[in-house]
């Protein structure tokens, strides 16, 4: 009975998505208040039918009903209460309705706020908002149904309906077949809903900005109004791909965070096209410039945003984060290429009326630098949307499916990547407007001088590997420039209103939030960097099968294998087969590692543990990599030593910190005599 409630629920859920959608296109042109205001109140009622709809599963999810066929591919009576309700986004159909939920609580969110100054957008935003619901409802409707129950025909076949069929009767296993082992991790617990979070909240700017063309407000209001949605979507997306990193790097065995696998690409472009949005609407409300671009870039990220969520469910793709199979590709597409091609033609409606209102005069200058910015991210866009397509490209042309592997996206990513990082050194120091290579040069090169010392210290003790070289003097001279840029800024607020340094920092970054939370996040993806650099780079691995007592040398490090034992948890249906390694440097004993194997009984599936010791000098990464009771051959490890790894985790907490700086509402404004005052101390600091 829960199941069918739950179905129908969906059912008045996509009903009320259409009637908002109809009465919003109809109150906009008889200009009817009523008509509109029913619309939004109808999208504020998908979030309590869709929550219901999502408790209807939860609770069939705990209870282990495993006449539903989604409880029962995605739980078992074995799993803990946390994990058969966190199944709820482990499979195709519980996400897709996870994802209508989260669009519905973004959707009313964003329609709550006072619609005095911008009462034309309403209706367009509603009416965005609720075609992108009702199309993810409609996928859970007519393909996905997370509520279908299996039945038992009079000949013994057994399926999933959403109705019952004739001559057959329910049909409910014992148990079910349990969460895939590798969705058991708490990366992949968080991981999901984050990347749902960032892929959802885009869709509020993208519905402002087709509002905004609708109506034909070529200002930047709708810019001004989604600032804040724009940083949070990017603050999701940015921590869904790094907690995938975390899970890739804690479950999947071989000894990285990043495999340039499709899916994770998927994730990657619409943060490669948002990175750009948020730098590029600087440039329009400063300047009155790039409307056309944000236009460009929105309409491209809320495409990407579907694309990969395409990509991820339709089954096109092999990855290890891809669903099933399924028949809902096609309706991905279309709804694809109608929500493209209407943007666009939008899009080309409006293109003359998006004008810019100011001339780009100098090379130099800031807006320059950041649309070169903007550039150099889609360089790195085209690159990983050819390597997802291709394989899909040589299987309709030749039959064959032709695999990009890695190396490819290193090799033509890594100059882009290292562009990206100059900019970030050079544009903070630059003006708006003008600025030549006079006045950048006299800013920059003290912090240049102190980037060459510290890469030079490198060289003498680190490395002679000259890619390292020039990735530590980036990494060094962004870091040197934005802390230029905070002690040039206190030290000027020191001057006008005799505070003291730290006073002085504290005050200016909460009056300008934005651009020193966004001097953080500079900090901490050059943080990141380093991390990135150094398992690039130097990363060193060996494998080799031992005697117990038996030794492995890697990098300085020497591995003493111990002992192994194997047992049986029935209650949560594992065998664990965990081995005990110690790790020396020279005489010394570090510590004892326990890498582990533990193969699910429901599922018939292994999941490979690590034994990690980690410091901010490097993991020692150890995988047991088979062992057979009977034999006498030993066991099968596999070592890895990750030098520098763990900036990137160090790096991400300041990314998260940098992120709500940025996000949190500034300060009020001192006068404008005072700030008038303050600018002209920090312009002649600057000189």
């Amino acid at each position: 009975m829960l199941a069918q409630f739950g179905y129908g629920i969906l059912v008045v859920t996509f009903v009320v998505a259409l009637y908002s959608v109809t009465a919003a296109v109809f109150g906009y042109f008889n200009k009817s208040a009523s008509l509109v205001e029913s619309a939004r109140r109808s999208m504020l009622l998908t979030f309590p039918l869709l929550s219901v709809a999502a408790l209807s599963l939860i609770i069939l999810l705990v209870q282990g009903d495993f006449g539903v066929q989604f409880v029962y591919e995605v739980t078992s009576k074995s799993m803990p209460t946390y994990l058969k309700v966190t199944a709820w986004w482990g499979g195709q159909a519980g996400s897709l309705l996870f994802w209508s939920w989260l669009m519905s609580a973004f959707a009313s969110l964003a329609t709550l706020r006072k619609w005095d100054r911008d009462r034309e957008f309403l209706p367009w935003v509603i009416v965005v908002a609720n075609v992108t619901l009702a199309f993810f409802v409609a996928l859970n409707i007519f393909f996905e149904n997370p509520f279908a129950r299996l039945y038992q025909t009079f000949d013994g076949n057994i399926a999933a309906y959403t109705f019952a069929p004739a001559n057959s009767m329910p049909f409910a296993p014992a148990d079910g077949r349990g969460l895939n082992p590798l969705l058991r991790h708490p990366g992949m617990v968080i991981h999901p809903p984050m990347l749902y979070l960032g892929f959802v909240a885009y869709v509020v700017p993208f519905a402002f900005a087709i509002a905004a063309l609708v109506t034909g407000r070529t200002d930047d209001r709708w810019i001004r109004i989604t600032r804040r949605w724009s940083l949070w979507a990017w603050l999701f997306l940015s921590f869904g791909l790094v907690l995938g990193g975390r899970w890739a790097y804690d479950v999947l065995g071989w000894g990285g965070y990043w495999g340039w696998d499709p899916v994770e690409i998927a994730a990657f472009m619409p943060w490669l096209t948002g990175t750009a949005f948020l730098h590029s609407v600087m440039i329009q409300e400063k300047r009155g410039m790039l409307k056309q671009w944000n236009m460009i870039l929105i309409i491209l990220t809320y495409a990407l945003v579907i694309f990969g969520t395409f990509l991820t469910r339709s089954g096109v793709l092999s990855s290890v984060h891809a669903f099933a199979q399924s028949a809902i590709g096609p309706s991905f597409f279309i709804f694809i290429g109608f929500t493209f091609v209407t943007s666009v033609g939008l899009l080309i409606y409006r293109w003359a009326d998006l004008k810019a209102e100011a001339e780009m005069k100098s090379m130099l200058s800031r807006e320059a630098l950041f649309l070169l910015n903007n550039l150099l991210f889609m360089s790195v866009l085209v690159v990983c949307f050819w390597g997802v397509i291709f394989p899909l490209i040589s299987e309709l042309a030749t039959g064959q499916k032709v695999t990009v592997g890695p190396p490819f996206y290193e090799r033509a990513n890594s100059p882009l990547f290292a562009a990206l990082m100059l900019l970030m050194g050079i544009a903070p120091l630059s003006a708006w407007g003008h600025s030549t290579v006079a006045t950048l040069g006299r800013a920059i090169w003290k912090p240049g001088v102190f980037a060459v010392g510290i890469t030079l210290l490198a060289y003498a003790t680190y490395t002679h590997n000259v890619i390292a070289l020039i990735g530590f003097f980036l990494v060094a001279l962004v870091i040197l420039v934005t802390l230029y840029e905070f002690w040039r800024g206190a030290r000027a607020r020191q001057k006008t209103q005799g505070e003291s340094f730290f006073a002085a920092l504290a005050r200016l970054t909460g009056r300008n939030r934005r651009r020193y939370g966004g001097y953080f996040i500079h900090i901490s993806m050059m943080l990141m960097a380093v991390g990135i650099l150094g398992i690039e780079l130097f990363q060193k691995e060996t494998q080799g099968t031992v005697q117990a007592g038996g030794t492995m040398e890697l990098h300085g490090y020497t591995l003493v294998y111990k002992d192994i034992a194997q047992w049986d948890d029935f209650a949560s249906g594992v065998n664990y087969t965990r081995a005990v390694v110690q790790v020396y440097k020279g005489d010394q004993l570090l510590t004892e590692l326990h890498p582990r194997t533990d193969y699910y009984y429901e599922s018939q599936q292994n999941m490979t543990i690590p034994g990690v010791r980690s410091t901010i000098a490097d993991d020692v990464y150890v995988l047991l990599v088979d062992w057979e009771p009977a034999s006498a051959i030993g066991a099968t490890f596999k070592v890895y030593v990750n030098p520098l790894v763990n900036w990137l985790w160090v790096g991400s907490l300041l990314f998260l910190m940098g992120v709500i700086i940025a996000a949190w509402p500034e300060e009020e404004r001192e006068p404008s005599a005072v700030r008038a005052k303050q600018n002209a101390h920090q312009t002649s600091a600057a000189d």
